[in-house]
């Protein structure tokens, strides 16, 4: 098992940048592929982006191209979710999970869950 705390969220205004972080308590975390999502008020949680257990290859939602950067340091259990350009419409509750095996998008299919950070960019 992994547990993960996320950090780094907070105010910013438009066209800012921010990077949030995932610390994982587990001993097993670079055995996991990894994912960031996030959840606006009254919304369903959607995928922002992946990456696999090595660090080798990344994945993003099309809202998240070109601005945002996943990125993994086992040797500090931590993964990290570089947010440049940032517009109100990114204003959520940002999660990191895990999960095995295998690259996932839904958040159904990750097993482990941080418990979120607040990201709000002012207009």
């Amino acid at each position: 098992q992994v547990q993960l705390v996320e950090s780094g969220g907070g105010l910013v205004q438009a066209g800012g940048s921010l990077r949030l972080s995932c610390s994982a308590s587990g001993r097993t975390f670079s055995t996991y592929f990894m994912g960031w999502f996030r959840q606006a008020p009254g919304k369903e949680r959607e995928f922002v982006a992946a990456i696999t257990s090595s660090g080798g290859s990344t994945d993003y939602a099309d809202s998240a191209k070109g601005r945002f950067t996943i990125s993994r340091d086992n040797a500090k259990n931590t993964v990290y979710l570089q947010m440049n350009s940032l517009k109100p419409e990114d204003t959520a509750v940002y999660y990191c999970a895990a999960k095995r095996y295998a690259w996932g998008s839904r958040p159904d299919v990750y097993n482990y869950w941080g418990q979120g950070t607040q990201v709000t960019v002012s207009s």
